[in-house]
């Protein structure tokens, strides 16, 4: 099981990535990613959900037309982990 970032680590983490923001009450960062329109959205969508499948680890998110909106935690270690991180680094290269 992945470990938890401390909060220290956690900061940091946030600090280096754009735009992402933490929920202390859901222990979740999220992201709201726009794009030109819907097909740039689901190829960005397409892309993350390959990355995703070969970290085994799965965003929650929502998609309208040119706008996606990610949600990352480490459900089963309650919080957020390096692999929360690396994943929004990988949606930020790919947006």
């Amino acid at each position: 099981m992945a470990e938890l970032l401390s909060d220290t680590d956690r900061k940091n983490a946030l600090s280096d990535l754009d735009g992402w923001h933490y929920n202390s009450d859901t222990k979740t960062i999220s992201k709201e990613f726009k794009f030109k329109d819907f097909i740039e959205a689901w190829g960005f969508m397409s892309k993350v959900a390959i990355k995703a499948e070969k970290l085994n680890h799965h965003p929650d998110w929502s998609n309208g037309y040119n706008k996606v909106s990610v949600s990352l935690t480490t459900h089963d270690a309650g919080g957020i982990t390096e692999n929360d991180v690396k994943l929004a680094e990988f949606m930020d290269n790919a947006a």
